[in-house]
């Protein structure tokens, strides 16, 4: 398993999520932003703006998707 926090990938807390895939940890962190949004959580919601601006360029979006798989992949496995 490998770990990382909400704010390692775009969120807005210390909340960690634990998977074997970067689509694994993806899929959790997304689980926890609808959570957030649902909650109306201020620091969440600015991230999940900033997301969708980056969005807006998907050349952005695929290097900043690609940067943290590749973060995901250079993590040690605990």
């Amino acid at each position: 398993m490998k770990k990382m926090t909400c704010n390692q990938l775009g969120g807005a807390c210390d909340q960690v999520f634990s998977a074997e895939t970067f689509e694994e940890i993806a899929a959790l962190s997304k689980k926890h932003g609808m959570e957030m949004f649902q909650q109306k959580d201020e620091p969440h919601l600015k991230a999940m703006n900033d997301m969708m601006e980056l969005m807006q360029a998907p050349e952005k979006m695929k290097e900043w998707f690609d940067n943290k798989r590749n973060e995901f992949d250079a993590l040690p496995v605990e």
